[in-house]
């Protein structure tokens, strides 16, 4: 079958070890075999390149987490991807860490991964979220608590998982304002319903939740921005991980700094539901052939991605 996957590690070239080609379809006993008609990438397609959780001895190994496809009984499911992992210290993986991941032609996955596409939700959205969208879910509701907030700041709108918070937060009620260094991204954080604001800026009201992901350059900025008792939810560290953090901020304000990463089934299935009522739709940066996936991977891997990068079987 055909499948994108990482031939060798590169970690100052990533790009250069990808490759489309053939490979075997092998599912595990018991796996349910999945058609896949629409998948998205992730930086951790970036970082499995570069050698981040993938050691040389597992490869080649398919690359993807998110997929959305269809069963052998002609069911429309959309595939969790974390899968139970005794091996790995955090008790679980992701496709494409230990088991072979999401960009071929088809996946294999429990049974209990994969979730119902409901009536009214397409292939191309439902693959947009298990992801991205989840860990910016989780980050709000649950371990943000979003339903006792007013108002959220998000760091760095353009990326995954910082532009899928923007969107559920504006869908949930709450005033978002969130940063970009670039005006052409702040201006599409504005056209999804957000304030958009330059990174470091003071906002008019200290927010409730504050979505992390960018880390060392924003994080004094997200603790000012912070009001008493808010959450800092953090699930990255792109711009680097040694933030400073001022003790006396922290427990003067009574404040909450939070890690977080992925999300539950339940969660994925609520993100489902609110696309299928029409209160969220994935924001998709690009659509690309299972043909033109390298190209895809440069747009994704370019810096200048705003939403998901989709690939269409």
């Amino acid at each position: 079958m055909r499948a994108a996957y990482a031939s060798s590690l590169q970690p100052d070239a990533p790009l250069s070890g990808l490759t489309v080609g053939d490979l075997p379809f092998a599912p595990p006993d018991g796996w349910v075999p999945v058609e896949v008609r629409a998948s998205s990438l992730n930086q951790h397609d970036i970082w499995s390149l570069r050698g981040v959780g993938l050691p040389a001895d597992r490869l080649p190994m398919i690359l993807g987490c998110d997929a959305a496809g269809v069963t052998p009984d002609g069911a429309p499911v959309l595939v969790y991807p974390v899968v139970e992992d005794k091996a790995d210290p955090r008790g679980y993986s992701l496709f494409s860490e230990r088991y072979p991941g999401t960009l071929a032609d088809q996946v294999a996955a429990p049974r209990e991964n994969l979730l119902p596409i409901p009536e009214g939700v397409s292939f191309a959205e439902a693959a947009c979220l298990p992801t991205a969208w989840l860990t910016a879910y989780h980050m709000l509701v649950t371990r943000g608590r979003a339903a006792d907030a007013g108002a959220v700041l998000v760091q760095g709108a353009g990326g995954g998982v910082a532009t899928a918070a923007v969107a559920i937060g504006v869908a949930l009620g709450k005033r978002v304002y969130a940063t970009s260094r670039d005006q052409a991204k702040r201006d599409r954080v504005a056209e999804l319903g957000a304030v958009a604001v330059e990174p470091g800026a003071r906002l008019p009201e200290r927010v409730d939740v504050v979505i992390e992901s960018v880390g060392e350059p924003t994080f004094d900025h997200s603790m000012k921005c912070a009001a008493p008792g808010a959450r800092i939810v953090v699930c990255g560290a792109t711009g680097g991980h040694l933030a400073r953090v001022d003790l006396r901020r922290v427990f003067a304000m009574q404040l909450e700094i939070l890690g977080s990463s992925m999300g539950t089934p339940a969660e994925l299935t609520e993100l489902l539901k609110m696309c299928a009522a029409g209160r969220l739709h994935p924001v998709i940066d690009s659509r690309y052939p299972f043909a033109g996936i390298a190209e895809a991977f440069s747009r994704l891997s370019s810096g200048e991605v705003f939403g998901k990068v989709l690939i269409e079987h």
